[in-house]
């Protein structure tokens, strides 16, 4: 997911430094290293710009027309298009501005699944909430196109809590929402 505005950031943050490439390439990267059968990247603010920048990596790019309403509807375009292909067993959500995730993290959700008709695999956080990043079963498809604001898909999991399995992430979440949050994990991270 990579289809925000930025308006605190003042610049797209999906395409600021990180590594020796940019926050969503490097996002783009990790998934790809899982080896999966397909990557998507929902793109909404800043389309052309963002695009140009990734046009080359081996994804299918998703413009979500609505991005503006918020996380739900990238999280249902994206879903959207995975079911009408009626191929996949489950779906992998990451967010772009999540840079400290790295390929074994994720590789423990792909490593968890087990196909079981109501599976999901979240991200538990420090403060005791989960989320993203997040694997859902196809069975959960239909419930994640309903989604319409901004809320992503913590509804869904709180209703199907009783499905949850939780990997923690306490030491790899920290979403970059300003310019001082992005200066600070740059720092951290770059020495």
């Amino acid at each position: 997911m990579a289809a925000g505005s930025s308006s605190r950031m003042g610049e797209p943050k999906q395409l600021l430094p990180w590594k020796n490439t940019f926050l969503l390439n490097h996002v783009i990267d990790m998934a790809l290293d899982l080896r999966p059968t397909s990557t998507f990247v929902v793109l909404g603010a800043n389309f052309d710009s963002i695009k140009s920048r990734i046009q080359n990596c081996a994804v299918t790019i998703i413009h979500n027309k609505n991005w503006d309403v918020g996380l739900g509807t990238s999280i249902a375009s994206g879903i959207k298009l995975i079911k009408a292909q009626d191929v996949f067993d489950a779906a992998l959500i990451i967010l772009a501005d999540q840079p400290l995730i790295d390929h074994n993290f994720l590789l423990k959700f792909i490593t968890g699944y087990n196909n079981d008709d109501r599976q999901i695999i979240a991200s538990s956080y420090e403060n005791g909430s989960f989320g993203v990043p997040a694997l859902f079963d196809k069975y959960y498809f239909d419930e994640l196109i309903d989604l319409s604001q901004d809320k992503g898909a913590k509804n869904i999991m709180v209703k199907h809590e009783s499905f949850i399995e939780l990997i923690n992430s306490n030491h790899l979440i920290s979403d970059i929402d300003t310019m001082d949050d992005y200066e600070e994990l740059y720092r951290a991270n770059h020495q």
